[in-house]
């Protein structure tokens, strides 16, 4: 059965992989980004119900963390534009052991549209495509929580367990949180994107204080250095958080990616042998 689906975040880690997913199973998709025609923007709630004009389903990702402040009022806005708009069914993508984003799963779990809550742990991809992937580049990565072990999750398996949730209804009213295999400490996490691009890359414990430090002297915003001590101190400060679990292997039927098959795919992509442009 066909359906019409808009994707929110269509062009992020995990949005984008949603729509491939998607495209394969022959589904109607609607990218929800500024650019698309009709546009999506989360900043712009005159945007929501011409985005989600049409669409029985919706995958929502809500940029930049359902931690921050306004996250909560935008997911009740946009939930309430979906049950305008007929739209029957949500996907949200959340984050594991975030007591913030668990208000916002409420307001889905409360709207009267089935759903399925997707609970992540950290992304393989933040290496790779985010905010450490100029430390891999520079060989110096700089993290605190250094006895922090944290089950990383691969977005091909969050793209994967999404799609399933979306076109399945036997996931409706579910709950499920996307674990990799093991659980591996930042340290063990440089020594095997070390050992797969065959760099030199050295891992340096900081303090939380010495990290925030850090962002600000970089000029990063303050909302991006709060969220990110958020995450440090809350997230993965909180042993209650470093569990993996089976959740992958039972929605797609096979185990959750291992870090070391990501870190051997990636190396092998040449991304992680960028030279960084030098400032003067």
């Amino acid at each position: 059965m066909t359906s019409n689906i808009l994707v929110t975040g269509a062009t992020g880690k995990t949005g984008r992989k949603v729509v491939e997913g998607l495209l394969r199973r022959n589904q109607n998709v609607r990218l929800g980004t500024r650019r698309n025609n009709p546009a999506f923007d989360w900043d712009d709630p005159s945007s929501w119900p011409g985005a989600l004009e049409g669409m029985d389903k919706v995958y929502i990702v809500y940029y930049p963390d359902l931690a921050v402040p306004g996250a909560y009022e935008a997911i009740q806005g946009l939930t309430e534009a979906a049950k305008q708009a007929g739209v029957k069914k949500a996907v949200l993508l959340s984050g594991k052991g975030e007591k913030e984003a668990e208000r916002c799963e409420q307001v889905v779990v409360n709207s009267g549209l089935d759903y399925t809550l997707v609970r992540a742990s950290w992304f393989n991809q933040n290496f790779s495509e985010s905010f450490l992937m100029d430390p891999i580049l520079a060989g110096h990565v700089a993290l605190p929580m250094p006895e922090a072990e944290i089950p990383f999750v691969d977005t091909d398996d969050i793209a994967e367990v999404v799609v399933e949730a979306l076109l399945d209804d036997q996931h409706n009213g579910k709950t499920y949180e996307v674990t990799g295999p093991r659980k591996l400490t930042f340290q063990d996490v440089v020594k095997e994107i070390s050992q797969a691009t065959g760099r030199k890359i050295h891992y340096q414990p900081v303090t939380m204080e010495e990290y925030s430090g850090m962002m600000k002297a970089a000029g990063l915003p303050s909302d991006y250095i709060w969220l990110f001590d958020y995450l440090f101190r809350e997230v993965l400060g909180n042993p209650d958080n470093h569990t993996i679990s089976k959740d992958v292997e039972k929605v797609l039927g096979r185990e959750a990616t291992d870090f070391s098959d990501y870190a051997r795919r990636t190396a092998s992509s040449g991304v992680w042998n960028q030279s960084i442009p030098q400032t003067i």
